[in-house]
Formats: structure tokens, sequence, C-alpha cells
């Protein structure tokens, strides 16, 4: 049996200690940023359960759930098709810092969409996440999760706008 330490006591070195045990088909750090995403929304749907989507576009739904469902899939499990790993060092400090930026970005998005809700910050609320997914594929070297990500981002982008305009009247 071999040790592989990187980095010291932190979260990246329990992860890859985690790989060697068996659990290497599960991404640790996919399955936090996907239950920090559902969170508000878990939180939205409790707060106005009423919510209805007004987009009657049946493509770009049907592309909406299979982004989505496939992004959240694609960073929660490894599946080994189309994985390739971080490239570098670089790739992974993108991949850790701008997460952690973009998931800052978003909590608080969310906070200001609660006390206000607007069209500007629904938008923000589609594109953070479809960048995350995006962001996260392309910096491990995920072409599926980036390709989900596009498609998700396609049809949410698409859907939030047209739920706003219709709901607010906003143009």
């Amino acid at each position: 049996m071999s040790y592989s330490v990187i980095g010291g006591a932190d979260g990246p070195t329990s992860v890859f200690l985690a790989g060697k045990i068996g659990f290497n088909w599960i991404n640790v750090f996919g399955l936090i940023l996907v239950l920090l995403l559902l969170i508000p929304n878990i939180i939205y749907a409790l707060k106005l359960g009423n919510h209805r989507n007004e987009c009657n576009h049946k493509v770009m739904n049907i592309l909406e759930q299979i982004g989505r469902y496939a992004s959240v899939f694609f960073m929660i499990f490894s599946i080994g098709i189309a994985e390739f790993g971080f490239s570098s060092l670089g790739a992974f400090f993108l991949y850790g810092i701008g997460n952690i930026v973009l998931m800052l970005t978003y909590w608080i998005v969310w906070m200001l969409y609660f006390h206000k809700q607007d069209l500007k910050k629904a938008m923000a609320l589609a594109v953070i996440p479809a960048c995350i997914f995006v962001l996260s594929g392309a910096a491990s070297g995920h072409i599926l999760l980036v390709a989900s990500g596009v498609v998700f981002a396609i049809g949410h982008i698409y859907i939030t706008y047209q739920n706003g305009i219709s709901e607010r009247g906003e143009k």
C-alpha cells in the first residue's frame, strides 16, 4: 500500500486519501457545491411554494431539465467517461477559487433577491449556477460536465428571462 500526500492536512488531501480507500467514484467537492446551490432554492420553494413556470417553450423546458440533472450528476459522480482531471495546479486553484467566488456571489444575490425580487437578480441567479457547472467542468477537464452545463445555461437562462418578463412585465 502506498500513500501520497498533497498539500498537507487540508480538504484536497483528505479527499485524495479517501479516493485511495475506495471512494473515488464520488466528488465530495462537487457534492458540497450542489448542496450549497440547492439550499437557497429549497428555502425559496418553501417560502413561495406557489411559483409557476410561465415559459411554454417545450424544447427549452426539456433542455433545462436535461442540463440540470446531467450537470448535478456529473458534479457529484465520477464515471470515468470524458474525465481528464486537473491539467495543472493552476487549474485546481481556478476550480477552487472560482467556485468559492461564484458561490459567495450566488448566496449574496439570493439574499438580495429574498429582500426584493427583480429580473436582474433573477438572471444573475440563472447565470451563476451555469457558470459553476461550466467552470468546474473546464477546470477539471470533464467534457460531459461542460456540455451539460452549457445545455443547462441555454435552457435555464431563457426560461428565467421569459418568466421574469411575464411575471413582472419587465423588458
